[in-house]
């Protein structure tokens, strides 16, 4: 039975939020967990990366089975990985643990995340109002990372960390019952071409603008991991108190409610692989802007402002140009795919900051690293070709 659309919305939305938000905030136990363990910064920075590559991976095979199937039992099945994932992080041990949780933590994402929720949302929208509803619900992980960062902040400041991680996951379940409203067995459009999955796959690796749209996208998930996993830790290097980093990314988390939608209703009216080129052209300037002025209170909330305002805008845009590219029957697969790299940068991204800090004592290489990659993928999205291929192009 078809779920009506404005339940499909709310639950995407929450879903996201809930997936979205709590990865956002694992950010804040880098400092107190290592700090306990005995550990560098890069054995926990390996652990985030290994979440976001382990994420990536899944994310193709999540899509595949919700083209297929629906969204209902993956959904259900990611938010107890999710939540078995954030209470490993709690055991003792010499550092296996950040991996092992890790990676469990990045399975759950991958059935949670943007592919499965977003490929499920772009089905059931009609094409006109499709990028404002991607954006819709991308915000809704904006809300989620604006609500999941103080929570999270306020539960270890009243009962430690291994506390916090367990109520975490505890919440993580609620995924579990929203799974409802996008339980529903995909059917192809009545004007939609008879391909099968496997033709799509190859179809779309054949395109050229296919590949700029995902190295473009790596870009992407490399800004989000070192900004999300290191930025508290390099507030504290500056001499800031924790306070500061979770209200910093908490404002990330609220200028990107309007970010995400906004760009998704930006979508439906100009190119969007042009807003893309403007958006990480508008990241790197803001990066180097940060860099190059003294560091206060005021500058970091600036700074996050504008990151946030930037900050997931670019998954209505890109998930939107691969519905265009390839239609919406095998949307979570292809974007899933996109995804991928993404999820490279992800790992990148969280792990060289680690490695970089451990070995430099310092994230400036980071920064620089990141305004260089922000430039390059706006050179990347501006030749793509933003139009239908293949079968959806003879349909």
């Amino acid at each position: 039975m078809a779920r009506p659309l404005f339940l499909v919305l709310v639950c995407a939305g929450m879903v996201l939020g809930i997936s979205l938000g709590f990865r956002q905030a694992l950010g804040l136990f880098l400092t107190p967990i290592t700090a306990e363990a005995g550990v560098g910064r890069e054995t926990f920075a390996l652990g985030m990366g290994l979440m976001n590559l382990v994420w990536g991976f899944g994310a193709p095979f999540a899509g595949a089975v919700t083209d297929r199937y629906g969204a209902g039992w993956v959904t259900v099945v990611g938010a107890v990985l999710y939540a078995a994932g954030l209470a490993v992080l709690t055991v003792s041990g010499d550092g296996g643990q950040m991996i092992a949780g890790g990676v469990l933590v990045g399975l759950g994402l991958s059935a949670t995340g943007f592919t499965v929720v977003l490929g499920t949302v772009g089905r059931v929208v009609p094409a006109a109002q499709r990028s404002a509803a991607l954006g819709l619900v991308a915000a809704g992980g904006s809300v989620g990372q604006f609500m999941a960062l103080p929570y999270t902040y306020a539960l270890i400041a009243g009962f430690g960390w291994s506390f916090a991680l367990l109520a975490l996951a505890a919440s993580a379940l609620i995924m579990a019952p929203l799974a409802y409203g996008l339980a529903e067995k995909p059917a192809p459009a009545p004007n939609a071409p008879r391909q099968k999955m496997s033709a799509a796959f190859s179809e779309a690796l054949g395109v050229p603008s296919y590949w700029l749209l995902n190295a473009g996208f790596f870009v992407c998930g490399f800004h989000l991991a070192f900004i999300g996993v290191h930025f508290p830790a390099f507030l504290q290097d500056e001499g800031f108190g924790p306070g500061l980093a979770t209200v910093a990314l908490s404002v990330v988390g609220l200028a990107n409610i309007v970010g995400s939608y906004g760009f998704g209703v930006l979508g439906g009216h100009y190119s969007k692989k042009n807003l893309l080129s403007l958006l990480y052209l508008g990241r790197a300037a803001a990066i180097l802007l940060f860099i190059a002025l003294p560091i206060t209170d005021l500058t970091v909330l600036l700074f996050s402002g504008v990151m946030g305002l930037l900050w997931l805008g670019t998954v209505p845009l890109t998930s939107g140009l691969v519905a265009e590219m390839f239609g919406t029957r095998y949307m979570a697969m292809l974007f899933g795919l996109v995804f991928l790299g993404h999820q490279f940068g992800g790992f990148l991204g969280a792990w060289l900051g680690g490695v970089a800090f451990d070995t430099l004592g310092t994230y400036d290489a980071m920064w620089w690293i990141s305004i260089a990659l922000g430039v390059i993928s706006a050179l990347l999205h501006w030749p793509i070709a933003e139009r239908p291929s293949g079968a959806v192009a003879a349909s």
